[in-house]
């Protein structure tokens, strides 16, 4: 067993890999990660059609957002804990199987108190995605690979939002209904069920690497090749008082509003500015993140890449960020593009550039901290960052009703990842381990 990256802050020497079975479990992670932002785009596709049959406001619909955002801030504190206690395969697991009942319940939606309780159940569950999915690519990969397997997983997030506006207009539109009358109960409960078959296949493959009989020796010293953690339990008041807790936390609460912006306000934003529908708007959406998925793989390639280059993990890691938070500032301008395809190309940098810096900062926790406690700082930050989510939900309902131009949120979204770095710099120059 080698201790090639005991030292975070000197150069870490890439070696051979050895054996192939953790990619298995990362493209596992791939696949829920695209059936659970399917579930939660899923309103963003059909917020045209709820507004006019529900007679909704951006107000309205900012306040369900808001609500889904204060769940999923909550649950993602507490799934971070929960994690660290009983392991990613079964904290997978659960919050899948919860978060999915939730979704398929949003077939019941009447009125605006409806709509808001089953996205706080969805908040619930999908709340414990990410904490299980880092922990997991934790259990299994070195710190050399580990940004760009997160950034593997995390593009699932960007073919669910793709995948999102090609199949819930297609079922509700033209299998099941028309574009006046689309039948987007039947749709939800369909794309729901059918999501279920990830869960045994989940529990069939998912076991630690030391405890699974298709992992080899080889594999599993490559694994562990780091320098071993304490074992001792790390209390959150602890965690709190950690500068790169809050660096790591600060950082999300400035960038993840960003995300949950493009996410729920986009299909909004395409049908105001550019007169699309429920069908129409669907071919720009999926240029747009195929896009972002091009920027997840590529922000960890491009910091793994500068580690083999002999960087130190300080340096690759914010250099990458620094690369993706210029690319994003050109979106201040996206909200005065007169062409639709320009628009689309803005944004889609923008989004690209927002999972390249996301999936570096992903790695941070898995980086600085202790593996007994990677959970419960993803917990910390995404709960941080869902705050950060619902102040946004507030900002662009508030500005779309009484300013009716996405412009000010555009240019929100321009400057806050140089924001989030200069802060993740001060509270973590070093990049060094965090002493707990």
């Amino acid at each position: 067993m080698t201790d090639a990256t005991a030292k975070t802050d000197g150069p870490i020497q890439i070696q051979p890999p050895a054996g192939k079975y953790r990619w298995v479990v990362v493209w596992l992670l791939f696949a829920a990660m695209v059936i659970n932002y399917v579930d939660r785009q899923a309103l963003g596709v059909l917020k045209p059609t709820l507004m006019d049959e529900f007679g909704w406001t951006e107000t309205n619909y900012a306040d369900i957002v808001f609500w889904f955002q204060a769940s999923y801030a909550i649950s993602y504190l507490l799934w971070g804990r929960l994690v660290d206690k009983i392991g990613a395969r079964w904290g997978f697991g659960l919050a899948f199987i919860i978060w999915q009942i939730a979704f398929i319940a949003h077939a019941g939606i009447r009125s605006l108190n409806t709509a808001i309780f089953a996205r706080i159940a969805l908040g619930i569950g999908e709340g414990g995605g990410f904490p299980a999915g880092i922990k997991a690519v934790t259990e299994w990969f070195p710190k050399k690979e580990r940004a760009f397997a997160v950034g593997i997983f995390n593009a699932g997030t960007n073919i669910g939002a793709i995948i999102t506006p090609l199949i819930i207009p297609f079922i509700a539109s033209i299998w099941l209904g028309t574009v006046a009358e689309p039948n987007w109960q039947m749709a939800l409960i369909i794309v729901g069920v059918a999501g279920f078959i990830w869960v045994p296949i989940w529990f069939a493959v998912y076991k630690r690497p030391g405890e699974h009989s298709r992992v080899t020796p080889a594999e599993l010293n490559w694994i562990a090749q780091d320098a071993p953690d304490p074992v001792h339990k790390i209390g959150w008041l602890k965690l709190l008082m950690v500068r790169e807790t809050w660096a790591y936390a600060l950082g999300k609460f400035l960038i993840d509003p960003i995300w949950w912006f493009f996410l729920f306000w986009l299909p909004g934003f395409l049908q105001k500015t550019y007169d699309l529908n429920i069908l129409t708007f669907g071919p720009p959406l999926i240029a747009i993140y195929l896009l972002s998925d091009v920027g997840s793989v590529g922000g960890g390639w491009l910091s793994s890449q500068f580690l083999k280059r002999g960087m130190s993990l300080n340096a690759a890691r914010k250099l990458t960020m620094l690369i993706c938070a210029i690319a994003v500032l050109p979106v201040a301008f996206a909200g005065m593009a007169a062409n639709l395809w320009v628009a689309v190309l803005i944004i889609g940098i923008a989004t690209a550039a927002h999972q390249g810096f996301s999936a570096n900062l992903y790695a941070m926790p898995g980086d600085v901290f202790p593996r007994s406690a990677v959970g419960s700082v993803v917990g910390i930050g995404g709960m941080i960052g869902g705050f950060g989510g619902m102040a946004m939900a507030k900002y662009a309902g508030y500005v779309l009703d009484q300013i009716g131009s996405y412009t000010p949120i555009f240019v929100v979204a321009a400057s806050a990842y140089l924001v989030a770095l200069l802060v993740i710099h001060i509270l973590s120059p070093k990049y060094a381990p965090a002493k707990v």
